[in-house]
């Protein structure tokens, strides 16, 4: 499903940028004397951008934004974050401290990455347009977050720990709105606050372990109990284990907050 959404924005996008473009070729030929018109028709739409400042947080991204009308436009955004350590890692475990000594060394080997796609079309609310001014936005987006380093740790009946390594990927689908503004910076550049997007929607997966010899009841036992203990609020969990190794299994509501200030180029 999230990727029939994907191909209907992308269907939609062309459709629409075919006909703004016949409709502003009309426009210039039964207005070739206002001068007005004429400027309108010149105003750049299209826009390639960036943020810079997701860069500290090791996100990537990259945004299309076409202005289909004055006032309607529609964006596209790619953002991807390669496989590394927690942003701000240290602070973290210095907020941790010494009485968690599992919890920290989780948290220090622990590695994650990401990608999301999200379509959205964009109102502007200036009379100036062509993205330009306050805009809200209603948006869908996709993403996909994985880990290969998630540890924990469990005992047996000597009060021996071990650690299993879960692997595995979290998928979710969230829609919102987004209220920003965008700026030009002179001819061809631009500067696009975007101020505040709530996202809610749902996200599902699953993270595997294979233990390195078998299990015994009683790790078993101790390694399901630390999996339930696991506190992610509003969401269902459902936990195996057996000889081999275990899985977890995490499925309910998912959210999140965008926001960011990109810069970008302008152009016809």
């Amino acid at each position: 499903m999230p990727y029939k959404i994907f191909y209907a924005f992308i269907l939609i996008l062309s459709v629409s940028t075919g006909l703004s473009a016949q409709q502003d070729s009309l426009t210039a030929d039964n207005t070739h004397n206002s001068s007005p018109d004429i400027e309108k028709l010149r105003q750049p739409k299209n826009f390639i951008k960036t943020n810079p400042m997701g860069i500290v947080l090791k996100n990537y991204s990259i945004q299309y934004e076409r202005a289909i009308s004055r006032k309607i436009s529609a964006a596209l955004t790619f953002r991807t974050m390669p496989s590394t350590t927690l942003p701000f890692k240290d602070q973290i475990v210095k907020s941790v401290g010494d009485n968690d000594p599992d919890t920290k060394a989780t948290i220090e080997e622990f590695k994650l990455s990401n990608f999301a796609i999200t379509p959205e079309i964009r109102l502007y609310l200036s009379k100036r347009g062509y993205g330009r001014g306050f805009y809200i936005a209603s948006f869908y987006r996709l993403a996909v977050f994985k880990t290969d380093d998630l540890n924990f740790t469990y005992s047996n009946s000597a009060n021996i720990s071990s650690t299993i390594k879960l692997s595995g990927k979290l998928t979710s689908n969230t829609g919102g709105l987004l209220f920003g503004v965008q700026w030009p910076l002179g001819k061809h550049l631009c500067l696009d606050w975007q101020i505040l997007g709530p996202h809610l929607g749902s996200g599902m997966g699953e993270f595997k372990g294979v233990s390195s010899q078998p299990l015994t009841q009683e790790e078993q036992d101790d390694l399901k109990q630390e999996l339930n203990d696991l506190d992610i609020p509003f969401t269902n969990k459902t936990v195996s284990v057996n000889a081999n190794g275990a899985s977890l299994k995490l499925n309910g509501p998912w959210g999140g907050i965008r926001t960011g200030l990109s810069v970008g180029f302008r152009f016809n």
